[in-house]
């Protein structure tokens, strides 16, 4: 069980804590919905919202564009896949023809 000192002191701790948000409520609600730095602070708060709706239509255009070349990426890579074993078979062809 704690001492006395150690309660008195936890008591302390969080009556401050208490005391300090209580002021920044005070200066909070001292602003006003209509005062100059909350019209700021709005207006600051909607561009950052337009700016994040316009990075995420970015965003998603971009995954979609990405996604189609990788679609396009892979197809290349098995049209290759196939011209090389062609490029073999005729080489062998070549050399078997020759008699070798």
């Amino acid at each position: 069980m704690k001492d006395y000192n150690e309660l008195l002191e936890m008591w302390r701790q969080e009556k401050k804590k208490r005391q300090e948000a209580e002021g920044e409520l005070t200066i909070i609600k001292g602003i006003g919905n209509s005062s100059p730095e909350m019209r700021e602070l709005q207006d600051r708060v909607k561009r950052l919202d337009d700016s994040l709706a316009n990075a995420l239509e970015i965003n998603e255009s971009h995954q979609r564009y990405n996604g189609k070349l990788q679609t396009r990426v892979t197809d290349l890579e098995e049209d290759n896949k196939k011209l090389a074993h062609q490029v073999e078979d005729i080489k062998m062809n070549s050399v078997r023809k020759a008699g070798l």
